[in-house]
Protein backbone atom coordinates (compact mmCIF):
# COMPACT_ATOMS: atom_id res chain seq x y z
CA UNK A 1 0.00 0.00 0.00
CA UNK A 2 2.76 2.64 0.94
CA UNK A 3 4.41 1.77 -2.31
CA UNK A 4 1.38 2.33 -4.49
CA UNK A 5 1.44 5.83 -2.77
CA UNK A 6 5.11 6.27 -3.49
CA UNK A 7 4.24 5.67 -7.27
CA UNK A 8 1.22 7.92 -7.12
CA UNK A 9 3.32 10.94 -5.96
CA UNK A 10 6.14 9.90 -8.10
CA UNK A 11 3.72 10.34 -10.85
CA UNK A 12 2.12 13.73 -9.95
CA UNK A 13 6.02 15.32 -9.99
CA UNK A 14 6.54 13.86 -13.33
CA UNK A 15 3.28 15.15 -14.60
CA UNK A 16 3.75 18.47 -13.19
CA UNK A 17 7.56 18.71 -14.51
CA UNK A 18 6.11 17.63 -18.10
CA UNK A 19 3.24 20.18 -17.80
CA UNK A 20 6.01 22.90 -16.71
CA UNK A 21 8.29 22.04 -19.46
CA UNK A 22 5.55 22.29 -22.33
CA UNK A 23 4.02 25.94 -21.14
CA UNK A 24 7.59 27.22 -21.09
CA UNK A 25 7.88 29.16 -24.22
CA UNK A 26 10.35 27.53 -26.85
CA UNK A 27 13.16 29.85 -28.20
CA UNK A 28 13.12 30.49 -31.87
CA UNK A 29 15.87 28.91 -33.84
CA UNK A 30 17.45 29.76 -37.56
CA UNK A 31 20.33 29.06 -39.37
CA UNK A 32 21.88 31.37 -41.59
CA UNK A 33 21.32 32.37 -45.43
CA UNK A 34 22.82 33.01 -48.59
CA UNK A 35 21.22 36.20 -49.47
CA UNK A 36 22.19 40.20 -51.06
CA UNK A 37 22.43 42.95 -47.91
CA UNK A 38 22.58 46.54 -48.72
CA UNK A 39 23.54 48.73 -45.98
CA UNK A 40 21.68 52.65 -46.12
CA UNK A 41 21.48 55.78 -44.53
CA UNK A 42 18.02 57.49 -44.06
CA UNK A 43 17.42 60.71 -44.95
CA UNK A 44 14.22 63.52 -45.19
CA UNK A 45 14.66 66.41 -47.38
CA UNK A 46 13.14 68.83 -50.10
CA UNK A 47 13.32 69.42 -53.67
CA UNK A 48 15.38 72.64 -54.39
CA UNK A 49 14.92 74.65 -58.14
CA UNK A 50 19.22 74.85 -59.11
CA UNK A 51 19.90 78.46 -58.19
CA UNK A 52 17.28 78.77 -56.08
CA UNK A 53 17.27 81.77 -54.01
CA UNK A 54 15.38 84.57 -51.81
CA UNK A 55 15.01 87.92 -53.37
CA UNK A 56 16.22 90.72 -50.53
CA UNK A 57 16.50 94.61 -51.11
CA UNK A 58 19.42 96.43 -49.77
CA UNK A 59 17.10 99.83 -48.81
CA UNK A 60 14.07 100.56 -47.05
CA UNK A 61 11.25 102.00 -48.84
CA UNK A 62 7.79 101.36 -50.43
CA UNK A 63 6.88 98.71 -53.26
CA UNK A 64 5.84 101.19 -56.02
CA UNK A 65 5.09 98.77 -58.43
CA UNK A 66 5.92 95.01 -59.02
CA UNK A 67 6.39 93.60 -62.57
CA UNK A 68 6.06 90.02 -62.47
CA UNK A 69 3.56 87.36 -61.12
CA UNK A 70 4.24 84.25 -59.76
CA UNK A 71 5.50 81.46 -62.63
CA UNK A 72 6.72 84.50 -64.94
CA UNK A 73 9.98 83.32 -66.36
CA UNK A 74 12.40 86.16 -66.17
CA UNK A 75 15.83 86.37 -67.32
CA UNK A 76 19.21 88.25 -65.89
CA UNK A 77 18.79 91.65 -65.27
CA UNK A 78 14.79 91.43 -65.77
CA UNK A 79 13.19 94.00 -63.03
CA UNK A 80 10.75 92.53 -60.57
CA UNK A 81 9.57 95.36 -58.37
CA UNK A 82 10.18 99.13 -58.16
CA UNK A 83 10.96 100.81 -54.20
CA UNK A 84 10.11 104.03 -53.54
CA UNK A 85 11.95 106.34 -50.90
CA UNK A 86 12.03 110.24 -50.57
CA UNK A 87 15.22 110.27 -49.15
CA UNK A 88 17.04 108.71 -52.38
CA UNK A 89 15.15 110.98 -54.49
CA UNK A 90 16.43 113.98 -53.07
CA UNK A 91 20.19 112.65 -52.49
CA UNK A 92 19.69 111.87 -56.28
CA UNK A 93 18.29 115.53 -57.48
CA UNK A 94 20.75 117.41 -55.16
CA UNK A 95 23.83 115.59 -56.56
CA UNK A 96 22.40 116.31 -60.15
CA UNK A 97 22.46 119.63 -59.25
CA UNK A 98 25.85 119.72 -57.54
CA UNK A 99 27.65 118.09 -60.85
CA UNK A 100 25.42 120.73 -62.93
CA UNK A 101 26.91 123.64 -61.51
CA UNK A 102 30.33 122.29 -61.64
CA UNK A 103 30.43 122.32 -65.44
CA UNK A 104 28.99 126.04 -65.08
CA UNK A 105 30.76 129.05 -67.30
CA UNK A 106 31.33 130.55 -64.23
CA UNK A 107 34.42 128.54 -62.76
CA UNK A 108 35.43 128.85 -66.61
CA UNK A 109 35.26 132.77 -66.11
CA UNK A 110 37.45 132.37 -62.52
CA UNK A 111 40.23 130.63 -65.28
CA UNK A 112 39.78 133.30 -67.85
CA UNK A 113 40.35 135.81 -65.34
CA UNK A 114 43.30 134.49 -63.71
CA UNK A 115 44.51 133.71 -67.54
CA UNK A 116 45.17 136.95 -68.21
CA UNK A 117 46.73 138.36 -64.73
CA UNK A 118 49.35 135.72 -65.90
CA UNK A 119 49.37 137.80 -69.83
CA UNK A 120 49.92 140.90 -68.09
CA UNK A 121 52.48 139.56 -65.49
CA UNK A 122 53.99 138.16 -67.98
CA UNK A 123 54.31 141.34 -70.45
CA UNK A 124 55.61 143.20 -67.08
CA UNK A 125 57.89 140.70 -66.31
CA UNK A 126 59.67 140.95 -69.71
CA UNK A 127 58.98 144.63 -70.03
CA UNK A 128 61.57 145.09 -66.48
CA UNK A 129 63.76 142.27 -67.83
CA UNK A 130 64.42 144.50 -70.86
CA UNK A 131 64.77 147.91 -68.72
CA UNK A 132 67.14 146.13 -66.31
CA UNK A 133 68.88 145.29 -69.45
CA UNK A 134 69.11 148.78 -70.67
CA UNK A 135 70.14 149.94 -67.35
CA UNK A 136 72.85 147.69 -66.98
CA UNK A 137 74.38 148.87 -70.28
CA UNK A 138 74.50 152.51 -69.62
CA UNK A 139 76.11 151.44 -65.93
CA UNK A 140 78.68 149.93 -68.04
CA UNK A 141 79.08 153.00 -69.99
CA UNK A 142 79.13 154.92 -66.89
CA UNK A 143 75.77 156.52 -67.06
CA UNK A 144 73.24 156.92 -64.27
CA UNK A 145 73.27 156.15 -60.72
CA UNK A 146 73.53 152.61 -58.79
CA UNK A 147 70.57 153.58 -56.95
CA UNK A 148 68.95 153.51 -60.34
CA UNK A 149 70.34 149.78 -60.92
CA UNK A 150 69.19 148.28 -57.59
CA UNK A 151 65.80 149.92 -58.17
CA UNK A 152 65.89 148.40 -61.74
CA UNK A 153 66.94 144.73 -60.61
CA UNK A 154 64.51 144.59 -57.65
CA UNK A 155 61.50 145.51 -60.41
CA UNK A 156 62.31 142.66 -62.20
CA UNK A 157 62.66 140.43 -59.59
CA UNK A 158 59.16 141.45 -58.39
CA UNK A 159 57.43 141.36 -61.70
CA UNK A 160 59.07 137.32 -62.41
CA UNK A 161 57.99 136.31 -58.91
CA UNK A 162 53.85 138.30 -59.65
CA UNK A 163 54.44 136.40 -62.95
CA UNK A 164 54.67 132.86 -61.09
CA UNK A 165 52.23 133.63 -58.35
CA UNK A 166 49.90 134.28 -61.20
CA UNK A 167 50.91 130.52 -62.65
CA UNK A 168 50.53 128.84 -59.32
CA UNK A 169 47.26 130.52 -58.33
CA UNK A 170 45.98 129.15 -61.83
CA UNK A 171 47.08 125.81 -61.30
CA UNK A 172 45.50 125.60 -57.90
CA UNK A 173 41.96 126.84 -58.69
CA UNK A 174 42.66 124.24 -61.85
CA UNK A 175 43.15 121.07 -59.35
CA UNK A 176 40.18 122.82 -57.34
CA UNK A 177 38.04 123.18 -59.60
CA UNK A 178 39.21 119.32 -61.37
CA UNK A 179 38.66 118.07 -57.98
CA UNK A 180 35.20 119.72 -57.05
CA UNK A 181 34.05 118.56 -60.68
CA UNK A 182 34.95 114.95 -60.36
CA UNK A 183 34.06 114.68 -56.66
CA UNK A 184 30.12 115.78 -58.10
CA UNK A 185 30.08 113.10 -60.66
CA UNK A 186 31.31 110.83 -58.17
CA UNK A 187 28.39 111.73 -56.34
CA UNK A 188 26.13 111.64 -59.20
CA UNK A 189 27.42 107.97 -59.84
CA UNK A 190 26.70 106.81 -55.96
CA UNK A 191 23.30 108.53 -56.11
CA UNK A 192 22.50 106.90 -59.12
CA UNK A 193 23.44 103.11 -58.29
CA UNK A 194 21.94 103.90 -55.03
CA UNK A 195 18.70 104.42 -56.88
CA UNK A 196 18.94 101.63 -59.47
CA UNK A 197 18.84 99.86 -56.01
CA UNK A 198 15.26 100.85 -55.59
CA UNK A 199 14.45 98.54 -59.00
CA UNK A 200 15.13 94.97 -57.61
CA UNK A 201 15.86 92.68 -60.60
CA UNK A 202 16.52 89.21 -60.61
CA UNK A 203 20.65 87.45 -60.48
CA UNK A 204 19.67 84.63 -63.01
CA UNK A 205 17.98 83.21 -65.70
CA UNK A 206 14.91 81.05 -64.15
CA UNK A 207 11.11 81.23 -62.85
CA UNK A 208 9.32 83.31 -60.03
CA UNK A 209 8.33 80.90 -57.64
CA UNK A 210 6.98 83.34 -54.80
CA UNK A 211 6.42 86.70 -54.65
CA UNK A 212 6.13 87.39 -51.15
CA UNK A 213 5.33 91.03 -50.51
CA UNK A 214 2.44 93.64 -52.29
CA UNK A 215 2.33 97.06 -53.93
CA UNK A 216 2.49 99.30 -50.90
CA UNK A 217 3.97 97.53 -48.82
CA UNK A 218 7.25 98.62 -46.80
CA UNK A 219 10.11 96.59 -47.42
CA UNK A 220 13.77 96.44 -46.03
CA UNK A 221 16.77 94.45 -46.01
CA UNK A 222 15.76 91.78 -43.44
CA UNK A 223 12.76 90.28 -44.63
CA UNK A 224 12.79 88.15 -48.30
CA UNK A 225 10.76 89.40 -51.22
CA UNK A 226 10.41 86.51 -53.50
CA UNK A 227 11.77 83.44 -54.46
CA UNK A 228 13.59 82.42 -57.94
CA UNK A 229 14.73 79.25 -59.23
CA UNK A 230 16.30 77.36 -62.73
CA UNK A 231 12.74 76.24 -63.93
CA UNK A 232 14.29 73.14 -65.68
CA UNK A 233 17.09 72.04 -62.86
CA UNK A 234 16.30 70.53 -59.87
CA UNK A 235 17.78 69.00 -57.33
CA UNK A 236 17.54 67.06 -53.15
CA UNK A 237 18.48 68.58 -50.64
CA UNK A 238 18.63 66.38 -47.63
CA UNK A 239 19.09 66.28 -43.96
CA UNK A 240 21.39 63.39 -42.39
CA UNK A 241 21.82 62.82 -38.85
CA UNK A 242 25.23 63.58 -37.37
CA UNK A 243 25.50 59.97 -36.22
CA UNK A 244 25.17 58.90 -39.83
CA UNK A 245 27.25 61.57 -41.82
CA UNK A 246 30.87 59.92 -41.32
CA UNK A 247 29.34 57.41 -43.60
CA UNK A 248 28.87 59.13 -46.28
CA UNK A 249 30.57 60.33 -49.53
CA UNK A 250 30.52 62.01 -53.10
CA UNK A 251 28.73 60.09 -55.60
CA UNK A 252 27.03 57.53 -53.42
CA UNK A 253 23.73 56.00 -55.14
CA UNK A 254 20.16 57.49 -53.77
CA UNK A 255 17.39 55.67 -53.65
CA UNK A 256 13.86 58.37 -52.80
CA UNK A 257 9.98 58.42 -53.02
CA UNK A 258 7.67 61.36 -52.89
CA UNK A 259 4.72 62.17 -51.86
CA UNK A 260 3.97 63.18 -54.84
CA UNK A 261 4.54 60.74 -56.77
CA UNK A 262 3.34 57.88 -54.20
CA UNK A 263 5.00 54.09 -55.07
CA UNK A 264 7.37 55.18 -57.37
CA UNK A 265 11.21 55.30 -56.45
CA UNK A 266 13.66 57.26 -57.92
CA UNK A 267 17.27 57.40 -58.44
CA UNK A 268 19.58 60.09 -57.67
CA UNK A 269 23.44 60.67 -56.30
CA UNK A 270 25.02 62.31 -53.19
CA UNK A 271 26.81 65.89 -55.13
CA UNK A 272 27.35 67.76 -52.59
CA UNK A 273 28.59 67.28 -48.38
CA UNK A 274 28.04 70.73 -46.83
CA UNK A 275 30.86 70.31 -43.46
CA UNK A 276 28.72 72.38 -41.08
CA UNK A 277 26.22 70.67 -38.98
CA UNK A 278 22.92 72.58 -37.99
CA UNK A 279 23.29 72.64 -33.69
CA UNK A 280 19.40 73.35 -33.39
CA UNK A 281 18.66 70.22 -35.70
CA UNK A 282 21.58 68.12 -35.42
CA UNK A 283 22.02 67.10 -38.95
CA UNK A 284 23.73 67.70 -41.76
CA UNK A 285 22.98 69.42 -45.23
CA UNK A 286 23.65 67.17 -48.03
CA UNK A 287 22.74 67.81 -51.73
CA UNK A 288 21.74 65.26 -54.71
CA UNK A 289 21.08 65.00 -58.22
CA UNK A 290 18.67 63.12 -60.18
CA UNK A 291 19.15 60.47 -62.10
CA UNK A 292 15.81 59.12 -62.63
CA UNK A 293 13.49 62.41 -62.22
CA UNK A 294 9.99 62.58 -61.97
CA UNK A 295 7.92 64.31 -64.91
CA UNK A 296 7.26 67.26 -63.33
CA UNK A 297 8.65 69.11 -60.28
CA UNK A 298 8.43 71.95 -57.90
CA UNK A 299 10.36 73.51 -55.02
CA UNK A 300 9.76 72.34 -51.82
CA UNK A 301 8.03 68.95 -52.54
CA UNK A 302 8.86 66.63 -49.58
CA UNK A 303 10.86 63.17 -50.16
CA UNK A 304 12.30 60.48 -47.82
CA UNK A 305 15.49 58.99 -48.69
CA UNK A 306 17.81 55.77 -48.29
CA UNK A 307 21.34 56.32 -48.93
CA UNK A 308 23.06 53.56 -50.13
CA UNK A 309 26.81 53.09 -48.21
CA UNK A 310 27.48 49.47 -49.58
CA UNK A 311 26.52 46.45 -50.57
CA UNK A 312 26.86 42.60 -50.92
CA UNK A 313 25.61 40.15 -52.94
CA UNK A 314 25.36 36.47 -51.87
CA UNK A 315 26.53 37.18 -48.57
CA UNK A 316 26.18 34.99 -45.53
CA UNK A 317 23.42 36.52 -43.36
CA UNK A 318 21.36 36.45 -40.12
CA UNK A 319 18.66 38.36 -39.07
CA UNK A 320 19.37 41.61 -36.51
CA UNK A 321 17.45 40.26 -33.77
CA UNK A 322 19.77 36.91 -33.37
CA UNK A 323 22.58 39.76 -32.94
CA UNK A 324 23.26 40.20 -29.37
CA UNK A 325 26.29 42.64 -27.33
CA UNK A 326 26.75 43.27 -31.22
CA UNK A 327 28.91 40.91 -31.60
CA UNK A 328 28.03 37.62 -30.47
CA UNK A 329 25.37 34.89 -31.42
CA UNK A 330 23.68 32.32 -28.96
CA UNK A 331 24.53 28.84 -30.46
CA UNK A 332 21.94 25.77 -28.93
CA UNK A 333 22.54 25.08 -24.96
CA UNK A 334 23.16 29.03 -24.06
CA UNK A 335 26.64 29.01 -25.70
CA UNK A 336 27.80 32.64 -26.50
CA UNK A 337 29.57 32.69 -30.11
CA UNK A 338 31.80 36.31 -31.30
CA UNK A 339 30.96 36.86 -34.43
CA UNK A 340 32.13 39.61 -36.82
CA UNK A 341 30.15 41.49 -39.02
CA UNK A 342 29.52 43.43 -42.11
CA UNK A 343 27.04 44.95 -43.73
CA UNK A 344 23.98 45.92 -41.92
CA UNK A 345 20.49 46.33 -42.82
CA UNK A 346 17.55 47.34 -41.06
CA UNK A 347 16.81 43.14 -40.67
CA UNK A 348 19.23 41.34 -41.22
CA UNK A 349 23.29 41.53 -40.94
CA UNK A 350 26.16 40.21 -42.86
CA UNK A 351 28.22 37.85 -41.08
CA UNK A 352 32.14 37.57 -42.28
CA UNK A 353 33.91 35.15 -39.72
CA UNK A 354 32.17 33.31 -36.75
CA UNK A 355 29.37 31.24 -38.60
CA UNK A 356 28.46 28.68 -40.87
CA UNK A 357 25.40 28.11 -43.00
CA UNK A 358 24.63 24.56 -41.33
CA UNK A 359 25.10 26.57 -37.58
CA UNK A 360 22.11 26.61 -35.77
CA UNK A 361 21.43 29.97 -33.91
CA UNK A 362 18.90 30.68 -31.07
CA UNK A 363 17.00 34.01 -30.59
CA UNK A 364 18.41 35.84 -27.47
CA UNK A 365 15.14 35.81 -25.23
CA UNK A 366 13.65 39.57 -24.54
Amino acid sequence: MLRLKGMKLSFRYLLIIILWTSCSPKQEQTTPEIKDITESVYASGIVKSAHQYKVFTTVNGLIQQIFVTEGDSVKKGTPLLKIVSETAALNTENARLAERFAKENVNGEKLNELSIQIELAKSKMKNDAQLLERQRKLWAQGIGSLNELEQRELAAKNSATAYSSAQLQYQDLQRQLDFTARQSRKNLEISTTIANDYIIKSDINGKVYDIMKEQGELVTPQNPIAVIGDARDFYLELQVDEYDIVKLKLSQPVFFSMDSYKGEVFEGKISKINPIMNESSRTFTVEATFVTSPPVLYPNLTTEANIIIQSREKALTIPRSYLTDSSYVILPGKQRRKVVTGVKDYQQVEILSGLSAEDIIVKPMP
